[in-house]
């Protein structure tokens, strides 16, 4: 399978959810290369993840990401 760089930018917008969000991070973490985190207090966190991986292994996470309830993820991959 094919790898490519793709990058992850996460808005967190409730704390309850972090707990998700990390677990679906470490369960990815054998292609996260890097990830930034980003607290704001009044409004949302923001978390950029970096992976090299297949490209379906970005979309998976990407999707698990998007279905937990108060994140949004968009996802960017270098084809």
């Amino acid at each position: 399978m094919e790898k490519r760089i793709a990058i992850l930018g996460l808005l967190v917008q409730d704390r309850e959810a972090t707990a998700a969000v990390n677990r679906l991070l470490h369960e990815y973490g054998e292609w996260i290369i890097g990830r930034m985190g980003i607290p704001h207090r009044e409004r949302c966190s923001v978390i950029t993840v970096v992976m090299d991986c297949p490209a379906d292994t970005a979309h998976a996470l990407s999707g698990a990401l998007g279905r937990l309830d108060n994140v949004q993820v968009s996802a960017l991959d270098a084809g």
